[in-house]
């Protein structure tokens, strides 16, 4: 069994998978249906609108619907589409136990325990037909998948086939209804359905029956515990064997969709796999705890799937990927028990030899393929029966032959050709490396590198690569010694480049690329699981995963080429050829654009010429292209993609170029834009576009501020007449203030009332008219004079020193795309040689040197806003540096004789660098822990994935926790005195061997919690209980945010939450008993605080409560108990002394005189809300942050013990860990 899905929830009662999307549907005991992509391992949606268990559920093969049948007597009709139940059909009278569409008709076929099977028509909402004839409950009622047929299944111990084509003829012609007689179908069934077969045999009730797709046969299970195969033809039906081996009932059957095998499940937790042709059984695969219940098989795919007692799994019975090598034109693969060769260029495939299978069954099918080229030998490994292989040696004419007397076989793990006649194979029990010759005997031994390697791989002459736990070991087989060694978890296939340069390996979800010696490695991570590769011609990896093929660059930049419908596995690549097969074992040829990842691969090798000539040709554009170029750092020529003038406008402002930003901002015109526009012009010091900026925007306050600051007094004084005609009281306070203009400020205190504002001015600054004036009208008020004192100071604002149009900006020169795409380079001035000179006396001596304000003040004084301004020419001092005895390649002199300019790419006065990427920023790249998502500063990103992985709703108790991560990973570093400081960020567990991005600094570590744990183990010995409930809470939440890095933290971690949570739980309930005024309630807590998970001495002091307060109250057959378990604890003698005494005196009189709410004998935990006991059996809910218990009527509301999780939210687990998602 091959599982590639599983899930875990309650019982799941119903499956079924949707017949073209990687679906399925899955309904639980529990009352809800998930639905579930396989695929991607992700929950999409669910539906909870039944009352009780859903034990039958069925999707429609062509419309976006799915039927569902339950215990509250109701078949829903859902859309999973609009999300919702579109009707119910009633009429059954009990529990229904499957429902089925019909693959042409609107029908649907349900089987009831009320002894019926109905048909309905789902267009009308209607029963059209019931199946009466069984005497007790229907357990299954399936349609044949072509004829007019239904089969179902009873506890009456028989199987019954019904003919239904008087419904389809009905279908057919309506007309004929209004002469059959309709009264009493429910009552007795309708004469349009008839039984054609009963099938008897079973001893006990039978549980599933199911049709074949293609042949004449039908299948069942009962609780007989025997799987009966039974044949049909158009006059009868009868029993043709029946197969033994299950121990309990058998509960689910089905025929293989694409095997000649039959699949049952049992209650005896096993799955069981039938060879039809044989009756045997061929197969077995068990489960420790849980029963199986249900069985579904992909009507087209190779997929299975069960439904048992604690969720369910998809899987396959054997591996689909064909067994393939390839030696330059050539392809050898197993197809159909023939081994064949493809002729790439003539595309010929001829079968060479036959193949005898050495196992028959399941998983037969050969595993993997070496080819010996100098001996034209082939070994083929499997897994079937244990891991062997077989070597045959190939015809030599290449034509088609059969084996010439029997080929060589061999146990051993993973066989590859080492050298000319050499072939190595792994002796896992011995830990030894078996070299053989091509007669199949050993002629050497030696020693594996790791002592747990358990695969080998081929890795050039002489040489293998061996995997051990999670790394993979370059082998010298002549030295004996491991020559490097790099970490790539759960490697399941290497791919070679042609050349043996470059090695890819592939594992479930990543791929690592490295070069010959294992060194220069990059990892390339996917959510889906990673198929197949090849190499093409340019160091560029071709992959494909269940749905793409994808293509990886040496850097480990990825991108999708196309999607898949199904599968499909590489061979080679060729130019814009992709070679592959499918799972068929059919070759396939696709075309394919590789202009995207050979515009990124001449990108990262700086090879600028291809670039542009690519840019150029227009072949390039999307999204993604223009993100790669922003991540890279080359947004100038992303701005050459870019249509649109949003996206233009950001990507301007990236590059600096205010130009084209100005430009865009006046398409847009949007108060943001300009907002913006004018925070980028400023960091650049023009001025000018700020102020045009701000004018748009009519952001007077910041105009007036900048008029102050470029000492512009004249237009200050404008600002100061138009704040009078808006009536701006503050803003004609604050211009007056910038210009110094005293008796205005006294104006406009006097215009608003603030008389005492108004004296103070005046007389402050020597106005002694008009501070008179104002203190007369004072007096006349009754108002006070404010007092004057001599200490004062003046406030006038600073003279402006210097007034120019601009600040002096730095000038930045176009870069090579920029000045090319504009014409101002020619595009051969690139020199792909960075030690080639250029015409340097152009360079450094150009009268017409760009420093990038020619340009920036024509397109300002051609948008209205400044003037035009003329620079005078720069005169020319060659001698001075030596030039003139330069002797330059004749095609520059003829170039610049043309007058162009081949020197302004290299010689320019500054190219400003190109920013990187954060370090912070690389914490968060593929990372799914939410600690270094905060440390980063990317909150959302964060909160995010701990909705995700914890079901958190409520964030407010984690704010705290947030910003104090933010700030502690990062320091900030002085710069100059009153300056800005420069954030750094802090890695942690650096080494002197540390290399690349060390992991973000923590503010917690387990060792800190510990240390917490421990303080509030004694708050809680102590007596002080909502202290100690506060600290164990802190440290929930402090365990949301951790990031640790082995496998062994993350079990501390767990560890530590399981602490916090079972104390945080139990002290809830000893501070409600405090606060319960009712005895009896008093007494049910502190019973209950008594089975709380704690540290012994905790667990004393609980029960010694406990028996005190039961003793009390006259409840001695529960006190007893309390003693009793007290005792066991082996207390000091004093306590030891009284609770002996105590069950002395309870044992005189056994019994309780307050009824309490509190059973010893059965299990349970308490609701962490209601503080009332859930008994064994009792369905409840959890809360996935903490743990917490809670009763189902909590679900959907904030856990009450960490504050965060929404009670029954579904969510994956916590993920502290890099080590968690590899």
């Amino acid at each position: 069994m091959l599982t590639k899905f599983e899930t875990k929830s309650n019982r799941v009662k119903g499956l079924t998978f949707h017949p073209k999307r990687p679906w399925i549907l899955a309904s639980l005991h529990s009352g809800v249906i998930q639905l579930w992509d396989y695929r991607m391992g992700t929950l999409i949606d669910r539906f909870d609108e039944h009352e009780g268990p859903v034990r039958g559920v069925g999707f429609h093969a062509s419309q976006p619907l799915f039927v569902s049948g339950g215990d509250d007597y109701k078949i829903k009709v859902w859309s999973y589409k609009l999300r919702r139940c579109l009707f119910t059909l009633l009429g059954h009278l009990d529990y229904i136990r499957t429902v089925e569409f019909h693959a042409e008709y609107p029908w649907i076929v349900s089987a009831s325990d009320d002894q019926t099977i109905r048909i309905w028509n789902w267009q009308s909402r209607s029963s059209i037909g019931v199946l009466t004839g069984h005497n007790h409950y229907v357990m299954c009622a399936r349609f044949h998948h072509k004829d007019d047929l239904v089969v179902s299944a009873s506890l009456d111990q028989t199987v019954r086939v019904w003919d239904i084509s008087g419904l389809r003829r009905k279908a057919v012609s309506p007309q004929d209804e209004l002469r059959m007689p309709q009264m009493n179908n429910d009552l007795f069934g309708g004469g349009d359905t008839c039984v054609k077969y009963i099938l008897e045999g079973h001893d006990r009730g039978v549980n599933w029956v199911a049709f074949h797709p293609t042949l004449p046969l039908i299948v069942s299970g009962a609780d007989d515990r025997q799987v009966k195969l039974w044949r049909m033809n158009d006059t009868k039906a009868w029993e043709v064997d029946s197969l033994r081996g299950h121990v309990n009932n058998v509960s689910c059957v089905a025929f293989h969709a694409r095997q000649d095998v039959i699949v049952s499940n049992s209650e005896d937790k096993s799955i069981r796999v039938w060879d039809m042709s044989k009756r045997a059984d061929a197969q077995t695969f068990r489960r420790e705890h849980d029963r199986f219940w249900i069985l579904a098989t992909h009507p087209e795919v190779n997929l299975l799937a069960a439904g048992h007692d604690s969720g369910m799994i998809v899987f396959k019975l054997e591996r689909e990927r064909p067994a393939y090598a390839t030696h330059q034109g050539n392809l050898f693969y197993v197809k159909d028990r023939y081994l064949r060769c493809y002729d790439f260029q003539s595309q010929r495939d001829n079968p060479l030899v036959s193949i005898r299978r050495t196992v028959s069954g399941p998983n037969s099918a050969p595993r993997s393929m070496s080819y010996n080229p100098a001996e034209n030998a082939i070994l083929i490994t499997y897994d079937a029966g244990g891991d062997n292989y077989e070597l045959f040696m190939l015809p030599k004419d290449g034509g088609r032959g059969e084996v010439v007397g029997d080929s060589c076989r061999g146990s051993g793990i993973g066989a590859v050709f080492v050298a000319r006649n050499r072939f190595a194979t792994l002796d896992k029990q011995t830990n030894n490396l078996i070299i053989k010759n091509l007669d199949n005997e050993m002629t050497k031994k030696c020693p594996c590198p790791l002592p747990s390697t358990d695969m080998i791989f081929y890795a050039g002459t002489g040489s293998l690569l061996c995997r051990s736990d999670d790394k993979i070991t370059l082998f010298d087989l002549q030295q004996r010694a491991a020559l490097a060694e790099i970490t790539a978890a759960n490697v399941k296939y290497v791919v070679w480049a042609q050349d043996m340069s470059r090695v890819a390996l592939l594992s479930k979800h990543s791929i690592v690329l490295a070069d010959r010696k294992l060194g220069n490695s990059v990892t390339v991570h996917e959510t889906i699981r990673v198929k197949s590769g090849a190499w093409d011609d340019h160091g560029v990896f071709i992959y494909t995963t269940l749905n793409h093929i994808k293509y990886a660059l040496p850097n480990g930049d990825s991108g999708i080429i196309r999607t898949l419908d199904n599968p499909l596995y590489l061979t080679r690549v060729f130019g814009n050829v992709i070679y592959c097969l499918d799972r068929d074992g059919r070759n396939r040829q696709i075309q394919f654009d590789p202009s995207e990842y050979m515009f990124k691969l001449a990108l990262n090798a700086k090879r600028f010429d291809r670039v542009l000539t690519m840019i150029k040709s227009g072949q390039l554009c999307g999204q993604s292209i223009i993100a790669y170029l922003q991540k890279k750092g080359y947004p100038e020529i992303a701005l050459h993609f870019v249509q649109d003038e949003r996206t233009q406008f950001e990507l301007a402002l990236e590059c600096g170029n205010i130009e084209v930003a100005l430009a865009s901002a006046q398409e847009i015109d949007d108060k943001d834009t300009w907002h913006k526009l004018g925070v980028a012009a400023l960091n650049q010091g023009n001025y000018q576009i700020v102020e045009f900026a701000y004018q748009k925007t009519k952001n007077f306050e910041r105009l007036s501020f900048l008029y102050l600051i470029t000492g512009n007094m004249e237009k200050l004084g404008k600002m100061l007449k138009i704040s009078e005609m808006r009536a701006d009281v503050m803003g004609q306070f604050h211009n007056a203030l910038y210009l110094g203009d005293v008796a205005e400020r006294v104006k406009v205190l006097e215009h608003v009332g603030h008389y005492p504002l108004a004296y103070l001015t005046a007389k402050t600054h020597g106005m002694e008219d008009d501070a008179t004036r104002i203190a007369q009208m004072l007096n006349e008020s009754g108002a006070p004079v404010p007092d004057v004192s001599g200490a004062g100071r003046l406030l006038n604002p600073p003279s402006p020193v210097f007034q120019g149009d601009n600040w002096p900006l730095l000038p930045v020169s176009k870069g090579f795309f920029e000045g090319v795409l504009s014409g101002e380079i020619a595009g051969d001035a690139y020199a792909e040689d960075d030690d080639t000179m250029v015409d340097a006396s152009s360079g450094w001596a150009d009268a017409d040197i760009d420093i990038g304000e020619d340009d920036r003040v024509d397109k300002l004084a051609a948008a209205g806003i400044a003037p035009d301004v003329e620079f005078d020419d720069v005169n020319d001092e060659n001698d001075g540096w030596g030039m003139d005895d330069l002797e330059l390649p004749e095609e520059l002199t003829s170039a610049g004789a043309d007058g162009v300019d081949v020197g302004s790419f290299d010689s320019d006065v500054f190219i400003a660098p190109t920013p990187g990427v954060p370090q912070s920023q690389r914490w968060t790249e593929k990372s799914a822990v939410a600690g270094e998502h905060v440390a980063a500063g990317e909150f959302d990103s964060a909160m995010k994935l701990l909705s995700r992985q914890l079901g958190i709703v409520n964030f407010a108790p984690l704010k705290q926790h947030f910003v104090d991560l933010a700030y502690a990973s990062h320091a900030g570093l002085e710069t100059v005195p009153a300056g800005l400081k420069i954030s750094v960020p802090l890695g942690r567990g650096w080494t002197s061997r540390s290399t690349g991005v060390l992991p973000p600094a923590m503010i917690c570590t387990p060792e800190i919690l510990n240390e917490r744990v421990k303080s509030a183990f004694k708050l809680t010995t102590e007596g002080k209980f909502a202290e100690a409930l506060k600290v164990f809470v802190s440290i929930i939440h402090a365990i949301t945010l951790l990031s640790v890095d082995d496998p062994q933290e993350v079990e501390q971690v767990k560890q530590l939450l399981t602490v916090a949570r079972q104390y945080a739980c139990a002290l809830r309930i000893e501070i409600a008993r405090k606060q319960e005024e009712d005895p009896a309630r008093q007494a049910e807590l502190a019973a209950y605080f008594t089975h709380a998970e704690m540290q012994p001495i905790h667990v004393s002091l609980s029960l010694r409560s406990a028996m005190s307060i039961f003793f009390k109250l006259k409840n001695y057959a529960t006190a007893a108990t309390f003693c009793r378990r007290l005792l066991e604890l082996n207390p000091p003698v004093k306590v030891a002394t009284q609770a002996k005494q105590v069950l002395q005196a309870c044992d005189r009189a056994p019994k309780d005189e307050v009824e309490v709410n509190y059973d010893f004998h059965n299990p349970f935990v308490v609701c962490s809300a209601t503080f009332v006991p859930i008994y064994k059996g009792t369905k409840d809910c959890m809360c996935p942050m903490c743990g917490a218990h809670f009763v189902i009527e909590q679900s959907g509301n904030v856990c009450g013990v960490c504050s965060l999780g929404k009670i029954g939210a579904d969510a994956t687990g916590l993920v502290c860990s890099a080590t968690q998602t590899r």
